[in-house]
């Protein structure tokens, strides 16, 4: 018994009580899983898992809903935020949070986001964005770089044929009711750090009432991007950071 008490104490880390027992079927490499788990880490030090009303996508995190253990509802394709929208006016002291990636979001979902944001809706939009569509082929989407190879644009990305990336957090931050929008990532111990700070920051801004909050994680597809893990990173850290740069975009009040 003493052996077991000393251990305890030791205990410098664990998984996330949340985080329930089922395999994630990400591929190696993939920054859902880091995600999910600050989601579930901070949904827990906050003390809300009966307080937690989810809304999962079409997409790479369909499946969100089998791995972090709190209400889920699950969305049509792009449609999140607007559901998100009646759970939160129905149980308004609740934390409502979407879970998106940037095809669900940035495309099909572009609608329903910017309208939630634009009402100062008090929901948070947890945006992952790796620049590709990773669950259905590797397509380009809308926030895919110029030049980046994808199963649709084999030879790069050409402006003048697709047009031009855009950054959703930067077009959103004009939005008065959007008050807190941040860009973080996952691919070191510090940017862990830093994104689970914008996570709570993003569930604080929500529960005291002060609208639409956007946390943007660029993030990882080695399966998309036809790379190792460790060169998904690296890649990203040269390609990705110099066009979505991490960091606060917006922090404010609604107006009165």
């Amino acid at each position: 018994m003493a052996e077991v008490e000393i251990k305890q104490e030791n205990m410098v880390y664990s998984r996330p009580r949340l985080i329930t027992d089922d395999v994630m079927h990400y591929c190696p490499g993939c920054s859902h899983g880091t995600v999910h788990k600050l989601i579930a880490e901070v949904i827990d030090e906050m003390g809300l898992e009966g307080d937690t009303i989810a809304v999962s996508p079409v997409g790479c995190a369909v499946f969100a809903y089998k791995y972090i253990d709190v209400d889920w509802i699950e969305a049509a394709h792009g449609r999140a935020c607007a559901v998100a929208t009646a759970a939160k006016r129905l149980h308004p002291k609740k934390l409502v949070i979407t879970y998106q990636g940037d095809g669900d979001l940035s495309a099909i979902g572009t609608g329903e986001t910017i309208h939630a944001a634009a009402r100062g809706e008090n929901i948070v939009t947890i945006f992952i964005n790796n620049a590709i569509y990773g669950m259905t082929g590797g397509q380009m989407s809308p926030t895919t770089l110029l030049g980046m190879k994808t199963a649709t644009t084999p030879n790069g990305r050409d402006a003048a044929l697709n047009g031009f990336p855009y950054k959703i957090g930067e077009m959103m931050a004009h939005l008065d009711g959007a008050t807190y929008i941040t860009r973080q990532s996952v691919h070191t111990p510090a940017n862990v750090r830093k994104c689970k700070k914008a996570i709570r920051k993003a569930f604080e801004n929500s529960l005291a009432g002060n609208g639409y909050s956007l946390v943007e994680v660029v993030a990882t597809c080695s399966s998309g991007w036809k790379l190792s893990p460790v060169a998904a990173n690296k890649w990203m850290e040269e390609n990705m950071l110099p066009h979505y740069p991490l960091g606060d975009i917006k922090c404010s009040e609604l107006p009165k």
